[in-house]
């Protein structure tokens, strides 16, 4: 277990093609074959390859564990699969509207009245994605060597419970590990004003997510919520870094899952310096941050 602690982060170039995917909004990362890993060699091949016969993501698996052993209390090393929530309708209402009517109107709102997006549910088209996400990981899993997360930490916006149950659902028993995803508070949207960004109540979680873990001191009522104030992107640039040094200090496991939002993905993308890159509904995308004390 880490010395507890506060760390810096750093994205790491030179292992995903997602480093070097395009930083605007009309090129979204989408899930790529293998998550886009690098086909290069690494120095810990020869005592654990000699022979050439490992997969890709064996050795690159093998690599970040090495580096883990040899970093000590004071750097750490962490793979985390970033999984962007599938469609929600909340998303839908916004591409109907455009940006300005959604903001300035719509998304104060819980529902037009044919719809509803308070803590908006995955459309079909977004559990669509999630099945796609599942498919991906049993068949990397099984061709690939991929290694599963270990521990599968999620959003507590209902969008984000339903892909994650969804994407891992009897994927783990492939290799024989226990499925219980910890619901994390600061995992969520950028709060405030929008109505799909407020989340449902501690009980309501319990009751519909009963083999999930939802982490201690997670309030009853949604008490980051604010109608009228809206996050800034510092204030989730803040909230990252306390959720980064948390999940660092937690456990010593190696390989992570996120499931969260356009928004979270953007306050990473700036605390562990990595080009900003825009992620695409129900894509899964790869970061390998280097923290250091």
């Amino acid at each position: 277990m880490s010395v507890p602690g506060s760390f810096t982060y750093q994205a790491l170039p030179g292992f995903f093609e997602f480093s070097e995917a395009p930083t605007d909004s009309d090129n979204r990362a989408t899930t790529t074959p293998g998550l886009g890993l690098i086909n290069r060699a690494y120095p810990t091949d020869a005592d654990f390859d000699p022979a050439g016969e490992k997969t890709q993501w064996e050795r690159f698996a093998h690599f970040i564990e090495q580096q883990n052993k040899e970093g000590g209390d004071n750097v750490r090393y962490k793979l985390i699969y970033y999984i962007r929530h599938g469609e929600g309708f909340h998303n839908v209402k916004e591409a109907q509207v455009g940006r300005e009517a959604w903001d300035d109107h719509w998304s104060l709102l819980d529902g037009d009245g044919t719809a509803n997006w308070f803590d908006a549910f995955l459309t079909d088209k977004g559990k669509q994605q999630a099945w796609a996400l599942n498919d991906f990981w049993r068949d990397a899993v099984l061709k690939l060597k991929m290694p599963l997360p270990q521990i599968c930490y999620t959003s507590p916006h209902a969008r984000c419970l339903e892909t994650t149950k969804i994407t891992y659902s009897e994927v783990h028993s492939l290799e024989n590990r226990p499925f219980r995803p910890i619901v994390k508070e600061m995992l969520r949207e950028r709060s405030g004003v929008h109505t799909c960004d407020r989340r449902r109540t501690r009980s309501w979680i319990a009751s519909q997510y009963p083999e999930y873990e939802i982490e201690s001191g997670f309030a009853e009522e949604d008490e980051l919520w604010d109608a009228k104030v809206r996050e800034t992107k510092s204030d989730v640039e803040r909230r990252v870094k306390i959720l980064l040094d948390d999940v660092f200090n937690a456990s010593d496991e190696t390989v992570l899952s996120f499931t969260a939002h356009s928004g979270l993905v953007h306050g990473l993308n700036a605390v562990t310096k990595h080009p900003d890159v825009w992620v695409a509904p129900g894509s899964m995308v790869p970061f390998i941050i280097k923290a250091t004390r």
